[in-house]
């Protein structure tokens, strides 16, 4: 334990080293729910270790976390974010160019419908019916219709939103997030019990893709159902992060159009990961890495997958659900209602009209 203290404490040591206690923590209780999975009573109730890791670490976060947040908190907001985008990278050895390209021009079609629609009614709802503030429906709308969380810190400084908005945003789409995960692979043993819907795995990895918020969570919610609608979502998923970069100069313009401002231009950020992603598939599509090599990628990107999602887990916190207030969550709840409903007549309606 004095070790933490010295670590906290003196600021002169290397940043990583500030890390160091949350990374720990991090790997050592995802270690231990990777073995938990492992248990065949676990694997039995149909729960994929990304889902447990979540699970367990939003148990971890709300009980004994407080008392080392002070110690591990660095590392562990570390993890959330770079260890997800490090391994959606190297999730990219696990698919070529010839899956992207199977997706097709309607996959692309379809993220960018769910996109605009779901930004469009955010801003109509919200306003209008629910009366809230601009900058914290631009927020919600944004987690919404693209990449959640990651979405919204990116679009709080087009919106130049305060800590409170982004805080409130964030606690919305964590909650309806973390509920997708369990209720896609119901909504997909659901879809397969009947012949009432034309619905193969890749139009319900599609789906996910398209509509579900976070990437961790679609990689999740994919993962609990297989290898194949897991692959489909993920790469959905991609094409929607990487429609960020044009939302956000559309939103910027607009803004600074309605108010004739003339200081400096918003920053923007450009979601690197989703094209690193897309790169390392397109390397991979060369075939030039042994069989071998790959097989330990993708065990090394399982426990990246992990981690990210055991500290996304730690950071969630019920007293989320206190702070973002009745409005906020009706509005993202409306959306989550939206993205099902009609995100599934979306993504039927398209693949139907381009099949």
């Amino acid at each position: 334990m004095a070790s933490l203290f010295i670590i906290q404490g003196d600021k002169s040591i290397h940043p990583l080293l500030h890390k160091l206690p949350g990374l720990l923590f991090i790997a050592l209780m995802t270690a231990g729910f990777l073995q938990l999975a492992a248990l065949p009573s676990v694997a039995h109730m149909g729960l994929g270790s990304l889902t447990l890791a979540m699970v367990g670490g939003a148990l971890i976060g709300n009980t004994l976390y407080p008392r080392l947040q002070r110690y591990c908190d660095e590392g562990v907001n570390w993890s959330k974010h770079h260890l997800l985008r490090l391994g959606i990278v190297l999730y990219g050895f696990r698919l070529s160019l010839q899956h992207i390209a199977a997706l097709g021009i309607s996959g692309l079609v379809i993220d960018a419908l769910m996109m605009a629609s779901t930004f469009l009614l955010a801003c109509y709802l919200g306003k209008t019916l629910l009366g809230l503030d601009d900058k914290t429906v631009y927020l919600i709308g944004a987690g919404s219709s693209i990449c959640g969380a990651a979405a919204v810190l990116a679009t709080a400084p087009t919106v130049k939103a305060e800590g409170d908005s982004v805080a409130i945003a964030v606690a919305t789409l964590v909650i309806f997030g973390t509920i997708a995960m369990f209720l896609y692979p119901c909504l997909y043993a659901l879809a397969m019990t009947g012949d009432y819907l034309p619905i193969s795995p890749q139009m319900f990895g599609v789906y996910i893709g398209s509509t579900v918020h976070e990437v961790a969570q679609v990689v999740a919610a994919g993962h609990s159902i297989s290898p194949h609608v897991e692959n489909t979502a993920v790469i959905s998923k991609m094409l929607r992060v990487i429609l960020l970069a044009p939302f956000l100069m559309l939103l910027g313009g607009f803004l600074q159009l309605r108010t004739s401002s003339t200081t400096e231009k918003a920053q923007m950020a450009f979601p690197w990961f989703a094209v690193s992603f897309i790169a390392v598939a397109g390397f991979n599509s060369c075939h030039w890495l042994p069989d071998t090599w790959l097989t330990t990628v993708s065990q090394i990107d399982d426990l990246l997958l992990a981690m990210a999602m055991g500290a996304l887990g730690v950071t969630t916190r019920l007293s989320a659900v206190r702070r973002a207030g009745t409005k906020p969550l009706l509005l993202a709840l409306l959306l989550f209602i939206w993205l099902i409903i009609g995100g599934a007549s979306i993504n039927l309606g398209i693949t139907a009209l381009l099949a």
